[in-house]
């Protein structure tokens, strides 16, 4: 039970990533409709007070918002899209379907029932509109529970076919069909199991705001200590995007989320100062500057016949974490071999965040530098605070390298660098297996065969998957994986947990997983 339990979120994950990595492309426009509509820019820059150049910016800020107070459809399509293991379209478009029958099925109930409070009184009452049509404040969680129970029905029944005249009502409609009474039953269930789960949700939106720097902390340490398993989305997704990370009035719309809390005041210039949220989004902190401090310790204590080729190692993985926000490359370099470096790196990205709500910083940088420059400079000191962001950045770097170089020497752990004599430092990159003299498609097929034989050929791949940066398998025989071959091939690191085996390539895995794909003759979805 466990392990199914497992794999289950695993599952649940990695489909979170079809609509979590769309908002913050939400964001980044709604940030440059933000720097088209600054003031201050203005001022030095005085093509920007053409009235076409501010109302395009009030235009992208302004359109963009939308999303923000219709996640709840986004996750339901996103998620069913993610979960369904193929006709993922239509998989998608049976989801908006459900979701329209839902809204409307649970607005009819509760009418009919008499439980509809007025439109003027809506705001505290637990109820909100959804696409126009008023029925219980579900937010994000709407979308997830119908995303979910739609990819199940649809993994189920899309591939069942009838015979004759029934064939029409084959496949995709058959599993509309089933969705039908499923959904009108679900919303008439949940217009009643849901206001207890609102409160129940409130309450611990209330009892971490009231457990303050403790509750921040142990949200900043499980975002970073359940990374090996995949499952650290699990943590932060609900604050940014459900009530549990505030909830808001802007502009005359409900706001739910700390992430789309602040995305809706960036886009609104009247606000002189952003709210403080249950708990904002400061995990870019130690992407940017603790994880350096980390990669300068690991540096400096490699034997000096190694320094190198670690330098070769280090350098593009902490300019990943600074510029993109991806981690993984370089925390991979370490937990297999120093796990207790893990823990205290998750300990200090706890504290960072406590660091940044005590001195009432609200800048932001998730996704790396480039991202923390869009949303935070345009908007000025007075609202974010980001100067004290990268002062409190310089001295977490510090801290971690103060730490890092202390415990690696101490205890003699066994960071890149510092591995036996006999063991071979590996660089991770293609080029240390692929002739510059070969093609482009003779070099990716050399890449994907080393990658299937070290995950044990062919025949002992049942299934191939990508997330952001882990290619994620299901292998029939995991002993046969070859974690030393597999990071010859470009590997930070392999994750094995029963038959599912994650191989962290980074940034560049939907390249891998191309490969892989072509070379095992796969097609389509």
């Amino acid at each position: 039970m466990k392990k199914k339990i497992v794999n289950a979120l695993q599952q649940f994950s990695k489909g979170m990533f079809v609509p979590i990595l769309i908002l913050p492309i939400a964001g980044i426009i709604i940030a440059i409709g933000n720097i088209l509509t600054n003031s201050n820019l203005a001022k030095l820059l005085p093509f920007m007070k053409n009235p076409i150049v501010f109302g395009f910016g009030k235009m992208l800020s302004g359109s963009l918002v939308s999303i923000l107070v219709n996640l709840g459809l986004i996750f339901c399509v996103g998620l069913a899209v993610g979960l369904a293991k193929e006709k993922k379209s239509h998989a998608g478009f049976t989801a908006v379907l459900a979701y329209l029958v839902f809204i409307n099925a649970m607005n009819i109930f509760l009418s009919l029932t008499q439980r509809l409070v007025p439109v003027d009184k809506l705001r505290g009452s637990g109820q909100a509109m959804v696409m126009g049509v008023q029925i219980l404040d579900m937010g994000v969680f709407l979308g997830i529970i119908l995303g979910i129970i739609v990819a199940y029905f649809h993994n189920k029944y899309v591939n069942v076919e009838f015979e004759g005249a029934w064939q029409i009502y084959s496949g995709p409609r058959l599993v509309f069909m089933i969705l039908i009474p499923v959904v009108v039953i679900l919303a008439v269930i949940l217009s009643y199991v849901w206001p207890p789960i609102q409160k129940g949700i409130s309450s611990l939106g209330e009892f971490i705001r009231a457990t303050g720097n403790f509750g921040i902390f142990i949200y900043g340490f499980l975002e970073r200590i359940l990374i090996p398993t995949g499952l650290h989305h699990l943590v932060y997704t609900p604050f940014l995007y459900s009530p549990l990370g505030g909830v808001a009035e802007i502009g005359g719309k409900i706001i739910e989320g700390s992430r789309n809390i602040y995305f809706a005041e960036m886009a609104d210039p009247s606000i002189l100062k952003l709210s403080k949220t249950v708990i904002y989004d400061a995990r870019g902190l130690s992407k940017m500057f603790g994880l350096v401090g980390a990669a300068i310790a690991m540096y400096q204590t490699a034997h000096p016949d190694k320094k190198e080729k670690i330098k070769a190692l280090l350098i593009p993985a902490t300019a990943t974490s600074i510029i993109a926000g991806v981690t993984e490359p370089i925390e991979f370099s370490f937990l297999f071999t120093a796990p207790l470096l893990f823990v205290i790196h998750s300990v200090l990205n706890g504290l960072g965040m406590v660091v940044l709500n005590i001195f009432d910083v609200r800048a932001i940088g998730p996704n790396g530098f480039i991202d923390f420059l869009l949303y935070n400079v345009p908007l000025g000191i007075q609202k974010t605070g980001w100067p004290m962001f990268i002062l409190i950045g310089l001295l977490q770097a510090v801290v971690y390298y103060v730490i890092f170089r202390f415990l690696i020497i101490k205890l003699n752990l066994k960071t890149p660098g510092r591995e036996e004599e006999t063991q071979e430092v590996k660089l991770y990159m293609k080029k240390d297996y692929i002739e510059k003299t070969k093609s482009k498609s003779e070099a990716n097929a050399e890449v994907a065969a080393k990658i299937v034989s070290a995950l044990g050929g062919k025949e002992n791949i049942k299934k191939v998957d990508n997330c952001y940066t882990r290619l994620r398998l299901i292998i029939d025989d995991t002993s046969k994986v070859d974690q030393a071959a597999l990071n010859e091939t470009g590997a930070s690191g392999v994750i094995i947990k029963d038959k599912n085996v994650q191989v962290v390539y980074g940034l560049h895995v939907t390249k891998v997983r191309k490969m892989i794909d072509e070379y095992l003759g796969i097609r389509g979805e």
